[in-house]
């Protein structure tokens, strides 16, 4: 497949959430001819009437232009959605933008190479409001030639972060940031109900979370290099102070009347480490221990 074949100004796109439709959208405005298609047809109306083609089915979408943009719930609706049109996947380019774990990504990618398709995986790090803008990248693993011939039409959506061949890295990466964020979200939002049981507002203590959470990076900065090099000395702080702190928390949800499964789950995380002889360490040290399961509770020698 040519890069100029791949770099022509058109582009179906398949899934019209939200993302779907931001997406189609700015392709649109960058004055590329935009296939679409959606299981609820009318989804499609605003864009229809702003100049994209409705497809009246799946295998028209899919022959109406070499690229293909998925934007989807997760893979099982890309097997439901495009099996029965497989026919029409020969000499296509699936850009993968739906969610899903590292192993369906790769498994994805052998399935569409199966009905004569070339695979790109995608994540999107950004919500459909930043559809459009270079501000952020959306990460993208597969054949590194496939990328190099699409990265053109894919910077229309978004920046491009490029992660490998490996087709389950984008997702792998996604996965990664969306650990991180879901869970540094809702211990926010567990603060917010805390503090309000208390009779604090949201607004109250913004600034304060605002503050501590933008701190965490110069934490990033400082336990990198350490956990490289594996330096995990209790110098700064330890786990025994950590289960102590958490213990208070909890006591103090409990009090609220506010449900403490969360920083429960995180006392008990530290309860573990300290049971495994790493009570004077720093907090380093739960890599190791998430890392061994939930199960394993092996005592270091």
């Amino acid at each position: 497949m040519s890069t100029s074949a791949v770099n022509t100004l058109s582009v179906t796109v398949i899934g019209l959430g939200p993302m779907g439709r931001a997406m189609a959208g700015a392709y649109l405005d960058a004055g590329y001819r935009v296939t679409v298609w959606n299981r609820t047809a009318g989804r499609a109306d605003d864009l229809v009437a702003r100049g994209a083609v409705r497809a009246a089915t799946v295998e028209e979408a899919l022959t109406a232009n070499r690229v293909v943009v998925l934007s989807l719930t997760d893979y099982a609706a890309m097997y439901a959605i495009l099996e029965p049109a497989a026919s029409a996947l020969e000499g296509r380019v699936l850009v993968n933008l739906s969610s899903d774990t590292p192993d369906r990504a790769r498994e994805g990618a052998a399935w569409a190479a199966r009905h004569g398709a070339r695979h790109l995986t995608g994540g999107v790090q950004t919500p459909p409001s930043g559809i459009g803008s270079t501000e952020f990248d959306t990460y993208y693993s597969g054949p590194r030639d496939l990328f190099d011939a699409c990265e053109a039409t894919l910077k229309v959506i978004t920046g491009t972060d490029y992660r490998g061949e490996d087709p389950g890295l984008a997702a792998l990466y996604y996965q990664l940031q969306m650990d991180l964020f879901w869970n540094a979200l809702t211990a926010w939002l567990h603060t917010v109900a805390l503090a309000e049981a208390h009779g604090i507002s949201a607004s109250e203590i913004k600034p304060y979370a605002a503050e501590t959470l933008g701190g965490m990076s110069r934490f990033l900065d400082f336990y990198t290099p350490r956990i490289e090099a594996g330096q995990h000395d209790g110098d700064v702080e330890r786990i025994s102070m950590a289960v102590a702190s958490m213990d208070h928390v909890v006591h103090t949800t409990r009090a609220a009347g506010v449900d403490p499964a969360l920083p429960a789950a995180t006392l008990e995380a530290f309860r573990r480490a300290a049971a495994e002889g790493y009570g004077d360490d720093s907090l380093t040290r739960l890599i190791a221990v998430f890392g061994r399961g939930a199960t394993a509770k092996q005592p270091r020698s």
